[in-house]
């Protein structure tokens, strides 16, 4: 056994010692604690640096700790464990040194500690996860360590309501997991991850396996608050920010990572990628829609996270595994980011902000802005060479260009300054080539860990068809925005959107009113 594979074990159980010395009730709790977590944090981040210096030097493998035949704990060091173990060490060291002086004074300020370092550590346990058992247990511990951060405050009726709302879904979702599993493993004979993804490159679609993919999809669709369980991630904003930061930025992700975990088992059912891609992709115009209604700067971060994971939901249905995996880590480093910086974000806007003439597009500097993003893009992108790229990874840069060709609207309004028109113009190029480096950054790291995205069939084509006009019929809306934003039907869609098109009250009444029956007894209980 090569212990450097262990590197993963070995910095989840320093968090979970940290997690133990902080749970223990103990008053006279030092400074000296929290400087140790800090430190704690710090040695996970570098020993996942140390796991991925494993995978360049000896290349991707998978080590037993302890355990009993395929049943156990293992460590699995590829690119895809890589990747997560550096990202979310990363960020939880940081959320841990924010988390410091954040409740700083706070009576339970130890305890929170140790829960975050708890939860940390049974993420960097699933993201290397070597065997099903292994994923399925600390799949489950995650969410129940979560649970005990978004009640961090039992006194804000709405933290509780978010929280047991996000009880019901997990637990739906935990039990998906677990039967998706036992599909794996039934249809495989062996719980070792490894080895299911090697025979699926070759494997049939049985019924078993179809059934292990519908479970993984639907696992994944409730673990990244897909549309129309998306309601409870809106709605725990009464946590503290720190949760904040790593629920949107690292918890959140774990949908995406299973599907690529899976990728080559996803493969073999078309179907439900394509179910995933519609999901997906309408939480993704679903979200986007409503978060630009939203006044409170973290409320809008939630509903963006939305709208994000749905993208990267739609991603993985279009079997674009390499760039799903490129969108959680720049999503979750500008998320944990933003929420943590969402304190002083409105003074520094204020402060800049400079009153003067808008531009406003007219609808021709609108059409022209779509017509000159999409040959930025498509100049790009023969100068990078089309040649081996999938239709689904160019139609994914057609939609983000499709962003871009806001801002160069702005640049091409009648009253928009020179300086304005050159400097949209600069970054609609830099996004393009952005985009194009990056597919080749990734498809180059991912190598053999990941499938190659195959050749689209009918169905495919559609979703792509179908992608490309909804994403680009939703950027010439907001495009043309000014030019109908006083139409009196907006003022009302405007209501209707900021209450996310009621479908969170409608979710709340399928459940029975049970969240907020029992919030209530619980307000009333607590009541002296």
């Amino acid at each position: 056994m090569n212990f450097l594979y262990l590197l993963p074990v070995l910095a989840s159980a320093l968090l979970f010692v940290v997690a133990a010395l902080a749970i223990v009730p103990d008053t006279k709790r030092s400074d000296l604690f929290f400087k140790g977590a800090e430190g704690a944090g710090l040695i996970t981040f570098l020993l996942a640096i140390g796991a991925t210096a494993t995978l360049l030097s000896h290349g991707a493998g998978t080590s037993m700790l302890l355990g009993l035949g395929d049943f156990g704990l293992s460590a699995r060091i590829d690119v895809i464990s890589a990747t997560m173990l550096c990202l979310v060490s990363f960020i939880g060291w940081i959320v841990l040194r924010y988390s410091r002086s954040y409740l700083q004074g706070d009576a339970n300020q130890t305890v929170f500690i140790g829960w975050m370092a708890a939860t940390l550590a049974s993420v960097l346990m699933v993201v290397s996860s070597g065997n099903l058992f292994q994923l399925a247990a600390f799949w489950i511990l995650t969410s129940l360590f979560l649970h005990k951060l978004l009640l961090f405050y039992p006194d804000r009726q709405a933290a509780v309501r978010a929280a047991r709302k996000k009880f019901v879904i997990a637990r739906v979702g935990d039990a998906t997991m677990v039967g998706a599993c036992m599909a794996l493993y039934l249809s495989f004979s062996t719980t070792d991850i490894a080895t299911i993804q090697t025979v699926a490159k070759t494997g049939d679609a049985t019924l078993l396996v179809i059934l292990a993919t519908v479970l993984v999809a639907v696992s994944a669709i409730l673990k990244s608050a897909q549309f129309p369980t998306h309601g409870w991630l809106t709605e725990v904003m009464e946590a503290p920010t720190p949760v904040s930061a790593l629920l949107h930025a690292g918890v959140i992700n774990a949908g995406g990572f299973l599907l690529i975990r899976f990728a080559d088992v996803m493969l073999l059912a078309p179907g439900v990628l394509a179910t995933l891609a519609m999901i997906g992709g309408f939480t993704a115009l679903f979200g986007g829609a409503v978060m630009l209604t939203q006044s409170a700067v973290k409320t809008s971060l939630a509903w963006s996270t939305v709208s994000q994971m749905g993208f990267m939901i739609m991603q993985c249905g279009l079997a674009l595994f390499p760039l799903a995996l490129l969108h959680i880590v720049a999503h979750s480093l500008y998320k944990a980011h933003a929420f943590l910086g969402s304190g002083t974000a409105v003074d520094l806007v204020s402060k800049n902000r400079r009153p003067g003439p808008i531009a406003i597009p007219n609808g021709k500097a609108v059409l022209r802005a779509f017509v000159a993003a999409l040959v930025i893009y498509g100049c790009v992108g023969l100068a990078f060479g089309f040649d081996g790229k999938s239709p689904q990874a160019i139609a994914l840069g057609a939609i983000l260009i499709f962003g871009v060709a806001y801002l160069i609207a702005q640049g091409l309004a009648d009253d928009a300054p020179r300086a304005l028109t050159i400097r949209t113009s600069i970054y609609a190029l830099a996004a393009s080539i952005s985009y194009f480096t990056l597919q080749v950054g990734i498809d180059y790291l991912s190598g053999a860990a990941l499938p190659k995205t195959p050749a689209p069939g009918p169905l495919e084509w559609a979703l792509i068809v179908l992608a490309l006009l909804s994403f680009g019929l939703v950027a010439l809306a907001q495009s043309t925005f000014p030019l109908w934003a006083h139409h009196p039907a907006t003022a009302g869609l405007r209501v209707h959107l900021a209450n996310g098109l009621y479908f969170n009250a409608m979710f709340d009444r399928l459940i029975g009113g049970w969240a907020t029956i029992k919030t209530h007894k619980t307000s009333e209980e607590t009541t002296p």
